[in-house]
């Protein structure tokens, strides 16, 4: 007795004018929104385990906008005279919660540049996942860092006396305002560790941002009272637009010039801000998906 087997069947042919179903760089279908958010999760988890286990990164992120706001807000609230008058107290605080932003450009970018480093980026590439996964679960998790910072630079200026005098909405407007700006440092950070890859490279030029972009801004002195030489660089600094923006939704004393940045800071904000944020993720990703 003879068994005839059916034919196996033959792939599929494309239907006419209809593109083929797109893939991922690694292979196989693109992931639907549920697994990619499922790849996120995973990086985050594993980010915020590092974080557990190492927290120095995330101390330093507290340290820098608390010795700020002690050491200019406090001890010398006395000393330093506001051209329109005011609270320096009120006045230095959104300078000092900017700084929770800034001090997450470098253990981002130390972090990411130690998985380059590692190794750990090479396997992630060899499995079936989305190459923007890992440095949206990097900065993900370091965003959530950066908010528990914010909290507790907010607990300690409101023991130094700061207070916001406009209602609820616009003060959740600025320090939404200060989470956005924190979340571009972040991309900021990917970036520095995706084109240098160097941590001690990363290390020199990380504490120029935390540290000179402060000072050539609002954040501590009112720009009127600097050089000329460097009163236009504090006055068009997008610190000193993101900070000018903060007091105004706070109530806080401010020392906008008559300029442009000065009047329409949220304006100012906005594109500076979409801008940066563009340009670090497009060229991040870019260089991250090259071995």
């Amino acid at each position: 007795m003879t068994t005839t087997l059916p034919p196996a069947p033959s792939p599929a042919a494309p239907t006419p004018g209809r593109a083929p179903a797109p893939t991922s760089p690694v292979g196989g279908a693109r992931p639907g929104p549920r697994t990619f958010t499922t790849e996120v999760l995973a990086v985050l988890g594993r980010r915020l385990r590092r974080l557990r286990r190492g927290p120095g990164r995330a101390i330093g992120v507290v340290l820098n906008p608390l010795v700020s706001m002690v050491l200019l807000g406090y001890l010398f609230r006395d000393a330093i005279t506001l051209p329109a008058g005011g609270s320096y107290v009120e006045y230095v605080f959104a300078g000092g919660a900017v700084q929770v932003g800034l001090a997450c450009v470098g253990p981002t970018a130390v972090s990411m540049a130690m998985d380059l480093q590692g190794g750990i980026v090479d396997r992630f590439r060899s499995l079936p996942i989305s190459r923007s996964a890992v440095p949206l679960g990097h900065t993900a998790a370091d965003l959530l860092t950066a908010l528990a910072a914010l909290v507790v630079t907010t607990g300690a200026g409101l023991l130094l006396g700061w207070r916001s005098h406009t209602g609820l909405l616009p003060t959740l407007g600025g320090f939404a305002l200060i989470a956005a700006f924190t979340y571009v440092m972040l991309w900021l950070g990917v970036l520095l560790a995706t084109t240098l890859r160097s941590i001690e490279t990363i290390s020199v030029v990380a504490p120029f941002i935390v540290i000179v972009l402060p000072f050539l801004s609002s954040a501590f002195l009112s720009p009127q009272s600097m050089p000329g030489a460097i009163r236009p660089i504090a006055e068009w600094n997008p610190v000193s637009a993101v900070i000018a923006a903060c007091r105004d939704l706070w109530g806080n004393p401010a020392t906008a010039g008559p300029g442009y940045v000065g009047e329409h800071p949220l304006v100012v904000v906005a594109v500076t801000l979409s801008t940066l944020f563009a340009v670090c993720v497009t060229v991040s990703l870019r260089r991250f998906r090259k071995p």
